[in-house]
């Protein structure tokens, strides 16, 4: 039950604030502080979270998504676009604008039938 977000055009580290918020949380309550975190990461990891429930349900039978919990949350960087940005005497500096790729892993809760 996973689901996972490529190339995303934001840096890795404000993403990570936001996933280290919710890591190992039910599904319920990584929803409920999703939806309250003034964060822009928060609208693409609230649409991975929903496709994650969605494949437990689709491939997995899962009937109870409240018995989901977040077993692994993981962002890892992404493609990188370099750009330049000119500066004095005809030099320039290299913008890296970087990408973040989203892991999310759901599992059922242990002790549960």
């Amino acid at each position: 039950m996973r689901a996972i977000l490529n190339n995303y055009r934001q840096s890795p580290r404000k993403m990570r604030l936001v996933v280290n918020a919710v890591k190992g949380k039910t599904v319920a309550q990584a929803e409920a502080l999703l939806s309250l975190m003034p964060k822009v990461a928060t609208v693409p990891l609230r649409k991975l979270l929903k496709s994650a429930i969605a494949n437990a349900k689709e491939n997995q039978k899962v009937t109870d998504t409240n018995e989901l919990i977040i077993k692994d949350f993981r962002v890892d960087q992404g493609a990188v676009l370099k750009r330049s940005m000119p500066r004095a005497h005809g030099s320039a500096f290299q913008i890296l604008k970087r990408t973040s790729k989203v892991t999310l892993v759901l599992t059922e809760k242990q002790g549960t039938k």
